[in-house]
């Protein structure tokens, strides 16, 4: 798959981010992810992204990192690329880069560098160096700790003719479309804010065609009818989803910190694909919010 191929995939349909399978002792659980992708990509994602943020990237150690990216890889359908999430600072996310590339991924996902905020000048020497590291399609991932604004993001762009996307995970709008206008089509651009389906309608209306589905995970068939839904700009069925799935989601969502993470994985399991427990931090859905996630699935999916 060339770049232009990838980039033109990545931008096609929805993106899936599965979770990472734990077992009851913590470890990797290889067979559970291997059988997880397999399902995943069965389905219409436009591509998979092994060890992102849904995926526990932050809890994965080096030890597992490269069995973690082959096993998405040697596991998801040949048509379906596999994206690997890579972050921390410079060096490490260089490691990391080269170990996905080796490990068969079709690109990497740049996640925030870890904790400190960082001038633009030094975002756009990591994207550089990371980019330089392989011959893979790069996507920056925008967060609030890693900014560029649109003049750095082209900066990048020049120079690093593997930079194929840009991911919004800060939902600013008016920095989207000062992004959107001045990048234009030269990247793929990615709705990636938790639940990203709310923010699905506007950014549509911004050339930002797809975005990253965290329930994916486990009401795929929901997932993919309601981005048909945005796209066809059926108002109707975006309404009956948004009101009565998403914007209660959403509730839950915020009632702890993580659970952006621990309500995905408490779903998986509810509809008998558990991929085990979360790493701490992270902290599981107690009993009540667990059954309020299992009535929103049992009503909607």
């Amino acid at each position: 798959m060339t770049l232009d191929d990838l980039k033109a995939r990545i931008g096609s349909g929805l993106l899936s981010f599965p979770v990472t399978d734990f077992g009851p002792d913590g470890a990797f659980d290889r067979d559970g992810y291997a059988r997880r992708l397999d399902w995943l990509s069965s389905h219409e994602a436009a591509g998979l992204f092994a060890a992102g943020g849904t995926g526990e990237f932050f809890s994965i150690g080096y030890d597992e990192y490269d069995d973690v990216i082959r096993t998405a890889v040697e596991n998801s359908r040949p048509d379906v690329p596999v994206l690997a999430g890579v972050g921390y600072g410079t060096r490490m996310a260089v490691d990391l880069a080269r170990r996905a590339e080796a490990a068969g991924a079709a690109g990497i996902l740049v996640l925030p560098h870890y904790l400190m905020m960082a001038e633009e000048a030094g975002i756009v020497a990591h994207m550089r160096a990371i980019c330089n590291a392989v011959g893979i399609g790069v996507i920056y991932y925008a967060r609030d700790n890693s900014r560029l604004s649109p003049a750095g993001l082209e900066q990048v762009a020049e120079t690093c003719p593997n930079l194929i996307g840009y991911k919004d995970g800060i939902g600013d709008l008016q920095l989207m479309q000062r992004i959107a206008h001045r990048i234009g089509d030269r990247l793929v651009h990615v709705g990636g804010l938790p639940t990203a389906e709310v923010f699905a309608q506007p950014y549509l209306e911004m050339g930002v065609t797809t975005y990253s589905s965290a329930v994916f995970n486990f009401v795929p068939e929901l997932a993919l009818r309601f981005y048909r839904a945005v796209r066809q700009r059926d108002h109707a069925t975006i309404d009956a989803l948004m009101r009565g799935f998403y914007l209660p989601l959403i509730e839950l969502r915020d009632k702890k910190r993580g659970y952006a993470v621990s309500m995905i994985k408490a779903g998986a399991e509810l509809v008998g694909r558990s991929a085990g427990k979360v790493r701490t931090p992270l902290t599981e859905l107690d009993a009540g919010e667990r059954e309020t996630l299992r009535a929103l699935i049992a009503a909607n999916a």
